[in-house]
């Protein structure tokens, strides 16, 4: 599997759980890229939960899909 497939097959994941998630990738080499996950509050839980037994089983193929998500609604952080 490549590493495009792979974001491929995460990002489906994740809009199977939440329609209403927003995926941004960063591809960081040709076997490792970090997606950042916008979505409501109450659905960052279920992403987590889809989302960590294929990125196990990705990172077993030497491919290192690391998911973060963020609460879209939160408010900016001030510094």
């Amino acid at each position: 599997m490549f590493i495009d497939d792979a974001i491929q097959q995460m990002t489906n994941t994740i809009q199977s759980v939440c329609a209403d998630a927003e995926v941004r990738v960063a591809k960081m080499s040709d076997e490792e890229a970090r997606l950042s996950v916008y979505a409501p509050a109450g659905d960052i839980q279920k992403i987590k939960d889809a989302t960590f037994l294929p990125a196990l089983e990705l990172l077993n193929k030497d491919i290192d899909i690391q998911v973060f998500v963020y609460d879209k609604d939160a408010p900016p952080l001030k510094g």
